[in-house]
Parts: C-alpha cells; sequence; structure tokens
C-alpha cells in the first residue's frame, strides 16, 4: 500500500452523512407536484402530474447510473413535461427535511480529521441546489468544518464518473487522488467510483440501496465501516503506512 500522506476525506452525503431512510417515493412525487404551474382547467390532475414526474424521476436518476448525467429539479419538470414554480417547491422541501438531519458523529469525526490537518470535503449525487445542503449543514452546526463541497446538480457529471470526483478534489485544493479518501455507502457510485478516479474507499454498509439504483459494478472497499468514528483512525494508520 502506498505511504502517501491523506490529505483530505471526502464524504457523500444521503446515507453517509445522513443515516439512511427508506423513502416513499410516490409521495415524494405527490409533494413534488404541488409546485406544478397550472391555470384551473379540468385537465389538472394532481395525482396524473405526481406520476409524470415518478416517471421522469426514473428517466434521471437512470442518466446519473448509466451515464453519469447530472440533473437539476427543473430537469425534472422539463423531463415530465410539466411547468413548475419554484417558490411553489415547499412541500418537496417539507417532505424531505426529516431525512436530512446529519448523523451526531459527523461533528467530532470531522473535527477529529480537521486537527490532524486533513481536509474534509464533501461530494454528492443530488439534483437538489447547494443551498439546500449548505442549509442543513449550517442548522447541524457542522458546515464550518468543510473545506470543499460539490453538488452535482451544479456540475454536468455524477458520480462514478472520475470528473465528479476530480471536482471535489479541486474544492478542497488536493491534487493527488492518491492522497484523498473518498467514503460513501454505494459500492458502484462510491467505492468503484472513487478506485475508477485514484482515490481509496471506505464503505459504509448501513443502507438498503434500490435495486434500480445499482450500478454495473461493485467496487471492493479498502475499509469498512460501521461508526463513522472510526474513519481517523484508519485514515491515520493509512498515513503511517
Amino acid at each position: 500500500m502506498s505511504s502517501t500522506r491523506i490529505e483530505a476525506v471526502i464524504f457523500d452525503w444521503g446515507g453517509t452523512l445522513t443515516r439512511w431512510h427508506d423513502v416513499d417515493f410516490h409521495a415524494e412525487s405527490v409533494a413534488l407536484a404541488q409546485a406544478v404551474r397550472t391555470t384551473p382547467s379540468p385537465d389538472d390532475d394532481h395525482h396524473a402530474h405526481a406520476e409524470r414526474l415518478h416517471r421522469a424521476g426514473d428517466v434521471i436518476w437512470g442518466r446519473s447510473r448509466d451515464h453519469q448525467q447530472s440533473s437539476t429539479i427543473a430537469d425534472l419538470f422539463v423531463e415530465a413535461g410539466l411547468d413548475h414554480d419554484p417558490d411553489l417547491l415547499r412541500a418537496y422541501y417539507d417532505f424531505w427535511e426529516p431525512h436530512t438531519l446529519t448523523d451526531p458523529e459527523v461533528g467530532p469525526m470531522w473535527e477529529e480529521l480537521r486537527a490532524a490537518g486533513v481536509k474534509v470535503g464533501v461530494l454528492s449525487n443530488t439534483i437538489w441546489p447547494r443551498a439546500w445542503h449548505v442549509g442543513f449543514f449550517e442548522r447541524d452546526g457542522v458546515y464550518d468544518l468543510v473545506d470543499g463541497d460539490v453538488y452535482s446538480s451544479e456540475i454536468p457529471w455524477t458520480k462514478p464518473s472520475p470528473r465528479a470526483f476530480a471536482a471535489a478534489m479541486d474544492a478542497v485544493g488536493v491534487s493527488d487522488p492518491a492522497a484523498c479518501v473518498y467514503v460513501g455507502d454505494r459500492l458502484f457510485d462510491d467505492v468503484w467510483g472513487a478506485h475508477n478516479a485514484g482515490l481509496r474507499a471506505i464503505h459504509v454498509p448501513l443502507s438498503s440501496i434500490p435495486a434500480a439504483q445499482v450500478g454495473h459494478t461493485e467496487g471492493e472497499p479498502d475499509a469498512s465501516v460501521t461508526s463513522l468514528l472510526e474513519i481517523p483512525g484508519i485514515v491515520r494508520t493509512w498515513s503511517r503506512a
């Protein structure tokens, strides 16, 4: 194993920095449909809009899985053939908000990494805007511990594209992928993707990944943890090797 000192640890968000939650995706689409811009008409069917948005979600996440093509909330409505008002996304935001709580282990773990001189980064596959993610971290009092964060909604690519990992490395100011570790809950996006980009990978195997979101290859992690608090010790060991 390389003796390169670890300079940065970059983290996935959902299912890694937050605890995994099973989600009712039909209920998600119903909440999202409240943002459809309509005129009073007998043809306006909220549940029909929700079904179109649900199918559109499958399409855009399929693009992410198969082509590493990123999307935004606006792209989701375009795919569904529906106009939307961003000011009406409150029901959708409120649906997701209970699932966004930062794991209580994140703050102490990030503080330990930074005390050791290791930078902390975030790289998330998401259609949500940066402001939402930053707001969640600020709400939970940990954003000041982040050295750089990248959300796929603001770049053209998603994990496992090496270009997504390169964007995250740029954000934390580290150029050597061998000096970086990626931590995530998905063996395709996070582990295989990190290795393909030249990073080491730590797997957090606590999520129930839906079959439709599993990619073509399952990577073999360099380490697995069931507690985020294990990560600084692993990083220290790798830096001494």
